[in-house]
């Protein structure tokens, strides 16, 4: 499973990407991760200009088997713990 958060927009336009790859231990944890977040359901349609916009796809090897496109303000609950799960995971662990 690798799961990709990729955010766009903001001033400049510029797009960021993050990556998890958990390994087979930690794959309970980030499939309930990724199974709470409603991804059958179309997300409410958010008021005003949006800050940036998020992509978020889950892969079993080169094939995407789920994919959000989602506004800054649809980034909440389920799909903002995912996000912040992935985003922590891809940080650099300093010493």
């Amino acid at each position: 499973m690798v799961i990709i958060v990729v955010r766009s927009g903001g001033i400049a336009g510029l797009s960021r990407q993050w990556r998890a790859e958990p390994d087979a231990d930690d794959e309970p944890r980030w499939r309930d991760l990724v199974e709470r977040c409603p991804w059958d359901r179309t997300p409410p349609a958010t008021t005003g200009a949006d800050r940036y916009q998020w992509r978020i796809e889950v892969h079993r090897g080169a094939a995407a088997v789920r994919q959000a496109k989602l506004g800054e303000t649809q980034v909440e609950g389920p799909w903002r713990t995912l996000v912040d799960e992935v985003r922590e995971a891809a940080a650099p662990h300093r010493r």
